[in-house]
């Protein structure tokens, strides 16, 4: 059945059509005509974010945290270049977003007119495909494809720009359209053949290791996993972006592995002689050097873009396949064949590591507050069922590093582009996905004052996050390489947050959140327990900590994983090495 309506009205029936319940975004000139049918929509809410920068981010938590297509707006030229750090984090990270632009009208294009940008040819780079909507009949079908292309095989960020002119002219509507993607055909199923080898090299193996990324958990194989790990008696680590994907707490956890992992993390990949690498990257905050990544190791290499598989490291056994799909196969022949490999001196090696060199931390003769002790004891009151969003930085790490996740996908945080005032933004939108479940995003001082204006969006939509900064009056991972690499030069990365500018607790009063202020370790317990009983307005909680806390474990950029440091000047020796 066909309608006559604008192409405005197309485009908000279609995004009612493939189910969007939340919009964010931002209204301007070029966008203005898809506001207008908006207001009457009674399936898709708008929040009126405070930057578009906001809108993106709250894009990607929604997505992250529910695991649907997150949708944000924004009008023409600045509008939609404020989308495009958020486009690029999404891109990086895998995260599935629609960005809908609107454009000067078609006669304009290539004039230079008011607020014309070319946001296509902009984010080309940074988005899986776009779209350039100049004729109204297209808007149904594009919308459909945006949202297939975004959700599917390995997910990311898509493009939709659209002329104003298309949105105000007349045109029929109807529904389903046809897509048209003749050379888009993702491959979920892997090779049977890959599969058996994979399985031969695991059976094989001495020191095997599962090496698991976001893309376990972007397909939904958390319990798969689990399954193979437990047939296989293989342990596990979790990158940044799989935290949670496997529990925290089981046995056969090593930790994350990189650049901040654990050491017991760090040494199975690096002792390993083969690494079954499911969703993985293999990038540089992981492998360290990459020639001195893992010498003895053979690789599996398992992954849904085929772009992924031996860029980086190459595979001995490349599998291009959905991971879901790939662990269960993997499953059945392992289970089949009942061959079963020897790794008991492996264990006897990393249980060493484990115990000999667990995470720790610096407490302050002073006083002062530890971060590490505030991150243990937001897990320990917050508990596993919590979402963590965090920003970008030295509180990234150790929120990874002290917070047990044991659920998949409750870690939320902006991992290969590694964007500041991500976590706001994001625990906003994750919130609005997840409204009965606490969210608490963990921010940095530097990070929080990019986009802490969305507490505004926060307060008056009625989105109870709660937020803790860890206010360490700098820069913090700036400072921290300063320290390390540059003297203790500390050139502009004193944020003189310790004069209180600003005064972080009035600053959310007047955002109309409830302000908490907290300095002393004894005090940590009750101010976050107070923290979460309140629930119908946002709370910011200023965490005073020591301007000096480090990360540690650390490899520094651009060496080798063989030279992790567990503190300055303090290295780890390895032990049970049998090469």
């Amino acid at each position: 059945m066909t309608e006559r309506m604008t192409g405005a009205q197309a485009l908000v029936r279609a995004l009612e059509h493939v189910g969007v319940d939340t919009v964010f975004g931002i209204p301007g000139g070029a966008i203005l005509p898809a506001y207008d049918p908006l207001y009457d929509s009674t399936k898709v809410r708008h929040v009126l974010v405070r930057h578009e920068q906001g809108a993106g981010h709250a894009a990607e938590g929604y997505a992250q945290a529910t695991g649907r297509v997150g949708v944000c707006m924004a009008t023409s030229g600045p509008g939609a270049t404020n989308l495009v750090t958020p486009i690029a984090d999404a891109y990086m990270d895998s995260v599935p977003i629609v960005a809908i632009t609107g454009q000067v009208a078609s006669k304009a294009i290539g004039t230079d007119a008011f607020q014309e940008a070319d946001i296509s040819g902009i984010t080309m780079p940074i988005t899986k495909h776009n779209f350039l909507i100049t004729d109204p009949l297209d808007i149904p079908r594009t919308i459909m494809e945006a949202f297939h292309i975004a959700s599917t095989g390995r997910p990311g960020p898509v493009l939709v720009d659209i002329s104003k002119d298309a949105l105000q002219a007349d045109t029929t509507f109807s529904w389903p359209p046809i897509m048209q993607l003749p050379g888009y055909r993702p491959v979920t199923r892997p090779h049977s053949k890959q599969i058996r080898e994979a399985a031969k090299l695991i059976a094989e193996a001495r020191r095997p290791i599962l090496y698991v990324g976001g893309g376990v958990h972007k397909a939904g194989a958390s319990a798969e996993l689990l399954q193979l790990a437990e047939l296989t008696h293989i342990p596990v680590v979790t990158t940044l972006m799989a935290r949670g994907t496997f529990p925290d707490s089981h046995p056969q956890h090593m930790g994350m592995p990189g650049m901040h992992g654990s050491v017991s993390a760090v040494g199975a990949l690096q002792k390993s002689d083969l690494i079954i690498g499911l969703g993985v990257r293999f990038d540089d905050r992981v492998t360290g050097d990459l020639s001195s990544f893992a010498p003895y190791a053979k690789i599996v290499h398992a992954d849904i873009d085929p772009a992924e598989i031996s860029k980086n490291r190459h595979a001995d056994v490349p599998i291009v396949g959905d991971c879901k799909e790939v662990i269960t196969d993997l499953l059945n022949v392992i289970q089949t064949s009942g061959q079963q490999g020897d790794y008991a001196d492996w264990w006897t090696a990393l249980n060493s590591y484990k115990q000999t060199y667990p995470l720790g931390y610096e407490t302050f003769e002073d006083g002062t507050l530890a971060p590490q002790y505030v991150m243990e004891r937001l897990s320990a009151i917050a508990g596993p069922d919590t979402y963590y969003v965090a920003g970008v930085g030295q509180h990234q790490m150790w929120a990874s590093q002290f917070i047990g996740y044991e659920n998949p996908g409750t870690f939320i945080n902006s991992g290969g582009l590694g964007t500041m005032g991500f976590a706001v933004p994001a625990a906003m939108g994750a919130k609005m996905g997840r409204p009965d479940s606490t969210v608490w995003a963990i921010d940095g001082d530097g990070c929080f004052q990019m986009t802490n204006q969305e507490l505004a969006t926060c307060a008056l939509e009625g989105v109870p996050v709660k937020i803790a900064i860890i206010n360490n009056g700098n820069l913090g991972m700036v400072r921290q390489w300063q320290t390390l690499f540059y003297d203790q030069r500390y050139s502009n990365t004193d944020l003189q947050t310790t004069r209180r500018i600003p005064d972080f607790v009035k600053l959310a009063e007047a955002y109309g959140c409830v302000g908490l202020r907290c300095e002393r370790p004894e005090d940590v317990d009750a101010v976050i327990k107070k923290a979460m009983e309140i629930n119908d307005v946002p709370v910011v909680v200023d965490f005073v900590v020591h301007q000096d806390a480090m990360v540690w474990p650390m490899v520094a950029a651009g060496t080798s994983n063989d030279d992790i440091k567990i503190a300055r000047d303090m290295a780890p020796k390895w032990e049970n090495e049998d090469e």
